[in-house]
């Protein structure tokens, strides 16, 4: 019995689907053969080894001794792999309880069903032997599956059949009653009435127990009755069948061992790597089955068996069913631990019922977030071997199959206890990723700079672009960023939009209102910064003119002041100390920020730069975090409880006052202040002002006054 467990938060109509094979274990029986070791010479006799390595072990070394039996003469080759078919085949229909029946070994799982069907249509036209394909043109054979059965088997078949597109018949699922995953038997038997009405012939219906999807099993014994009553062949495949082996099997799949054949792959299900598939079928004329190929005259093929029959040797009946059990058992306890959660609502195979509508573009976020939940899931406990299928009806879910997997992987209860706590963890994550994504989208429409981009294919917060396109500066400055929050390009996402910021998974302390205005502030940084380099070399061009102009005047104005004599080397020293003189031409400095040439007499005087623009400052961050707090999250969430909350929008209004400077090489921006900036650049800075209204001085220096009558340095011309 397949179980699907839908998880659903009522609030937020956020539904994350686990797929699970469920069935109910049992003891072994105790009427079926044992299987024994004691065939097998030599060291394989010792202790069997619980792990997958020694199982693979086994099955490699069936294929070395299949490539050394094959070189024995004819005669004692053909005695054994006669022997090692007909044990195999006894072993595995006593197993899986398909009595009188025969076995082809295959390394393709869809081989057996296409060599069946050649059977079916040596069997229903007897002249195809002789004439071919001509004999249907009298009557078009049919073949009809399911719409939950593999994705192109149906074309397969056809193709390798020579059968046209038209005899393929997909019967669609349930609608109203019963599960949506199996076949609708009432719509099936119309469609067989229809094509006999036809003169079409009804060939073979494929019927699964465990759909590749979903794992539902059909109504098996009522497909049954159908095939016997149009005269049809009934084939099973799907995982489902492994818990045949069980001693107590559910209903649904136990009348699958009425059917005419039926595909087992026990390589995933025992976790036995390079071992054939086996298709078990009953047919009681042996020349047809060697007409479709069920069976051959070749020695050399039947040595397929060897590794199947090494395996079963090894683990034994008790092996081989504890494995089955165990797989079943890990699905049980996933279904009981989900049970507990308020949050999870689980829907068994046999319910019906249609399945919730969607808004609109609900269902493509949805498959989002699912397809990231799995990936988390995956990640963190990679022994589940979780995965993602997609369902018609359910949209992405996330699939725990473990009798497909848990062999192989090695699953065992910690898993599934594991699984169950990090979905605990990652649950909230997904609800408050949904709920905060409006809260998003609004908080962005309130910047004209920023547009938001609506990618229901991305499982986040949602998609923002800044205009002009800054795509690559914002994204390593959000990086810095001391937040929680992941920040990506839409390079690596499969939606339409890349250039934009994609914001990550959210949690429940997130403030989106600071989260919003710091990109708008930090986009409004780095396009005054991008202004500045474009403007950088025409006023770096500017202002080496004025310079040069200016040195040129500064040095007729010594000239004429200091007269012609002080221009000789000699005759200027002595003069200068007889009658010593000081020049009123002063020094320049080049201020690249304003592009203007200042006089450096403030520097000397003040012993502190200053001019037409105040020295940039790095921005400090206006509203004070708690110990710990990380950027983007709301006071009161992780600091002291004597801290008083304050409104993350009180904060966005006023970070939204502050003013930038003008351009200046940018400095670094520490985490807790990326929206505060310095005061405006037409304000000069000003030295600090005591109570009585004098000027102080800089905070650690004293300055000293030069004595009356000492004269200051002159500051040579063009300095």
């Amino acid at each position: 019995m397949l179980t699907q467990v839908r998880c659903t938060h009522l609030k937020d109509y956020l539904t994350c689907w686990f797929c699970l094979f469920l069935s109910r274990a049992s003891e072994p029986d105790a009427d079926r053969r044992q299987f024994s070791r004691s065939s097998i010479p030599g060291p394989l006799q010792g202790d069997r080894m619980q792990n997958v390595g020694e199982q693979g072990h086994m099955a490699l070394l069936g294929h070395s001794l299949a490539a050394y039996i094959s070189v024995l003469d004819r005669e004692r080759l053909r005695k054994l792999i006669t022997r090692i078919a007909s044990d195999t085949t006894l072993w595995l229909c006593r197993l899986f309880r398909y009595e009188s029946g025969s076995a082809y070994y295959h390394e393709d799982d869809r081989e057996g069903l296409l060599k069946v069907c050649r059977l079916v249509i040596n069997t229903r036209y007897e002249d195809y032997s002789t004439e071919g394909y001509t004999v249907l043109n009298s009557r078009q054979p049919v073949i009809y599956q399911s719409a939950t059965c593999r994705p192109g088997l149906g074309q397969h078949l056809c193709s390798q059949l020579g059968l046209p597109l038209s005899s393929l018949c997909t019967v669609p699922c349930n609608t109203i009653f019963g599960s949506q995953h199996q076949m609708d038997i009432a719509l099936l038997d119309k469609l067989i009435r229809e094509d006999v009405e036809t003169g079409k012939l009804p060939l073979l219906l494929i019927a699964n127990a465990g759909t590749p999807g979903a794992g539902h099993t059909d109504k098996l014994g009522r497909l049954k009755e159908l095939c016997e009553q149009y005269g049809m062949w009934l084939h099973i495949e799907g995982v489902n069948l492994a818990t045949l082996a069980l001693w107590e099997v559910s209903s649904p799949v136990t009348a699958a061992t009425r059917s005419d054949s039926m595909t087992l792959t026990l390589g995933p299900w025992l976790g036995l790597p390079a071992v054939p598939a086996v298709t078990l079928y009953r047919h009681e004329d042996p020349a047809l089955s060697l007409a479709a190929g069920l069976t051959s005259s070749q020695p050399v093929e039947k040595l397929r068996a060897l590794p199947l029959w090494l395996s079963l040797q090894y683990l034994g009946h008790d092996g081989i069913v504890e494995k089955i059990r165990h797989a079943v058992e890990l699905s049980q306890q996933l279904l009981e631990k989900l049970k507990t959660l308020a949050s999870i609502k689980t829907s068994v195979e046999s319910s019906g019922g249609s399945v919730e509508g969607y808004f609109a573009g609900e269902r493509e976020v949805l498959d989002s977030l699912n397809r990231w939940l799995c990936e988390q899931l995956a990640q963190l406990v990679p022994a589940s071997g979780v995965d993602i299928v997609e369902l018609e009806d359910e949209g992405t879910c996330v699939r725990f199959t473990p009798l497909m997997t848990a062999a192989a992987l090695g699953t065992q209860r910690c898993d599934v206890d594991l699984l169950v706590e990090r979905l605990i963890e990652l649950i909230p994550v997904l609800n408050c990723t949904l709920r905060l994504r409006l809260d998003f989208r609004e908080e962005v429409y309130r910047h004209s700079a920023l547009s938001y981009i609506e990618d229901l294919s991305w499982p986040g917060l949602g998609a923002v672009r800044y205009e002009p396109r800054i795509e690559d500066e914002l994204l390593v400055k959000l990086g810095d960023l001391d937040a929680d929050l992941i920040f990506s390009t839409g390079q690596y996402c499969f939606g339409p939009e890349k250039d934009c910021i994609f914001i990550g998974m959210a949690t429940e302390d997130l403030d989106v209102a600071e989260l919003v205005d710091t990109i708008a502030a930090l986009g409004r940084d780095i396009e005054e910064n991008g202004r500045l380099l474009e403007n950088m070399t025409e006023v770096v061009r500017k202002g080496i003119q004025e310079a040069e102009f200016q040195l040129q005047k500064d040095n007729q104005d010594k000239l004429m002041e200091e007269g012609v004599l002080r221009q000789i080397p000699l005759v200027s020293s002595v003069l200068n100390w007889f009658s010593p003189f000081q020049s009123t031409v002063k020094g320049r400095t080049f201020n690249l920020a304003a592009g203007s040439l200042d006089s450096t007499e403030p520097t000397y005087s003040m012993k502190a730069q200053t001019g037409g623009l105040a020295s940039p400052e790095t921005p400090t961050s206006s509203a004070k975090r708690l110990p710990g707090q990380r950027l983007f999250q709301r006071e009161g969430a992780g600091g002291s409880d004597s801290h008083s909350e304050t409104s993350s929008v009180g904060q966005a209004e006023d970070l939204s006052r502050e003013r930038f400077p003008q351009p200046t090489p940018p400095s670094p921006v520490p985490d807790e202040a990326v929206s505060v900036v310095p005061e405006s650049p037409e304000t000069p800075q000003r030295p600090p002002t005591q109570e009585n209204g004098e000027v102080g001085t800089q905070e650690g220096e004293e300055e000293e006054r030069e004595p009356e009558g000492q004269e200051a340095p002159v500051e040579e011309t063009g300095r």
